[in-house]
């Protein structure tokens, strides 16, 4: 049995599926806490706050330096990251969940191609196929009149480039892991990403702190917690996986930020929506089943 699940669900994937929930969870945390006026920067504050507790700790269980061998790579890392989640954040609280969530994963195609330049990784022939399908399907979720004759309420443009900019910026985040997991253990590359945000979401943020309230503390704890555990899944894949491969695998993100997204906000999706969405998903689980 567990042979069987091996073969179907490799490691490098089982530890994508976990991102990709954990992610969906901090999504739908981060759209439900920006509802109490709560500033994007204070969000991202709070979630680096939690994240840098639960990273120290884990990083002096280990009992290794916190530091790192390699610390420009882990400071541009961590610089990296904290931009890509900034615009992620901003996209989540302005668009449905499930568009702002297919618009972020745009980030495993700049992967694949960046990790093809950088790391000299062979892009697959299931993941070329992952990537074009993947296209197809967000340009008819995003503007379908570019394919089909018909007439419907755009997105925010602003929210659409953050969300754009965020996933390019995402792509070198996860270049950058990919090649410090070859030397750096995955508690410190974790521990980096809140170490930089933290300070720099602090300053930006300034005099527009907002005192939370009970629930809108919870919502936050619950932010730094879930996104802890999409880290995790994420950079313990990409040890396992290629670069362009284990990000893609993450498309099932979509179907979660669908589900959420109905379930919690009552956010219904659109035709265009579940059509695009159909195509990337098809293009996640061809890349994914293409050696069976």
């Amino acid at each position: 049995m567990f042979s069987e699940l091996n073969r179907i669900l490799p490691l490098g994937l089982r530890y994508m599926l976990l991102s990709a929930f954990g992610f969906s969870l901090m999504a739908a945390c981060v759209k439900a806490v920006s509802q109490y006026d709560i500033p994007v920067l204070e969000i991202v504050a709070a979630r680096a706050i939690v994240s840098l507790v639960i990273s120290y700790l884990d990083v002096k269980r280990k009992r290794i330096s916190i530091w790192g061998e390699n610390k420009t790579l882990l400071i541009a890392r961590g610089a990296a990251g904290f931009v890509a989640l900034l615009c992620g954040y901003f996209a989540m609280t302005a668009l449905p969940l499930a568009e702002a969530t297919m618009l972020k994963h745009l980030s495993p195609i700049f992967t694949a191609l960046m990790a093809l330049l950088f790391l000299k990784e062979q892009i697959q022939r299931s993941t070329m196929l992952c990537i074009v399908l993947s296209i197809i399907g967000l340009v008819i979720m995003v503007k379908p009149d570019l394919i089909f004759s018909s007439t419907v309420n755009e997105l925010p443009l602003i929210s659409v480039v953050a969300a754009l900019f965020g996933s390019l910026v995402a792509a070198v985040a996860y270049v950058i892991v990919r090649r410090l997991s070859q030397v750096e253990d995955s508690s410190v590359i974790i521990f980096y990403f809140p170490l930089i945000a933290l300070p720099i979401s602090v300053a930006l943020l300034g005099d527009n702190f907002v005192m939370p309230g009970f629930e809108a503390l919870i919502l936050l704890l619950l932010v730094g917690i879930f996104t802890q555990i999409g880290q995790v899944g994420l950079t313990k894949a990409l040890q396992y996986e290629e670069a362009g491969k284990a990000t893609a695998y993450s498309y099932v993100q979509v179907l979660f930020a669908l589900i959420l997204g109905w379930a919690l906000f009552s956010e219904i999706p659109t035709f265009w929506t579940l059509a695009g969405g159909g195509f990337i998903i098809s293009g996640a689980l061809i890349n994914v089943l293409w050696k069976r």
